[in-house]
């Protein structure tokens, strides 16, 4: 295994500002290298759906892990909800721009989010660009209770609500990030998927 479950088993869930786990090198260490490696070089920003690019083998290890059932199962156990049924939605980001990071809640069509950080420690995330923030209020940036650094395989996973506000400072540049949702089971979600797997289809092309 490339991710660490029992790190992930082992660390509480805190309810500040709203509820969440914080993993720091979920991807162990000794795999990082070779999975950032795999990633490819995305020129584009935006969310790339996973069947629309070329991973390399062991990127496509860590994907497989993420979507598989041990760690649903592990999921659902830490925040007592029901992932049985939920359809996955697994995109990538490689690429900053000046206007990401704007404070937001997810949609209701995805109930849970998850997010896997594949870049290396830089003086960039130092100055706290690019760093996510987990937020008390939907319009200060400075009011936040936690702090992600999208470094060496930390991982980040929060049931979504009204509430679960996020952003971070401006980075423009290189920002790996895996973000996989478990999905809501209704409409709302059935519609995204389709969306999402348009947007695969089409990304293909460009």
């Amino acid at each position: 295994m490339l991710l660490d479950l029992e790190r992930f088993r082992s660390t509480e869930a805190s309810n500040d500002p709203f509820s969440h786990v914080l993993v720091e090198r979920f991807l162990k260490p000794e795999a990082f290298a070779s999975v950032h490696a795999d990633l490819p070089d995305l020129a584009k920003g935006g969310s790339f759906p996973i069947g629309s690019i070329r991973l390399g083998p062991k990127a496509k290890e860590v994907i497989a892990e993420l979507e598989g059932p041990a760690f649903r199962a592990a999921v659902a156990e830490k925040f007592g909800i029901d992932l049985s049924n939920a359809p996955t939605m697994t995109t990538l980001r490689g690429r900053s721009r000046e206007k990401d990071g704007r404070i937001h809640s997810d949609s209701k069509a995805k109930h849970v989010t998850i997010l896997l950080y594949l870049n290396p420690a830089s003086d960039s995330w130092t100055d706290h660009q690019g760093c996510l923030r987990l937020l008390r209020q939907p319009d200060m940036l400075d009011d936040y209770a936690a702090e992600v650094p999208p470094v060496d395989g930390t991982l980040l996973v929060f049931p979504n609500s009204e509430t679960a506000w996020h952003g971070h400072k401006q980075f423009v540049g290189k920002r790996y990030v895996v973000q996989m949702n478990y999905m809501a089971p209704d409409g709302s979600a059935r519609s995204e998927l389709r969306r999402h797997k348009i947007s695969a289809f089409l990304k293909r092309f460009t």
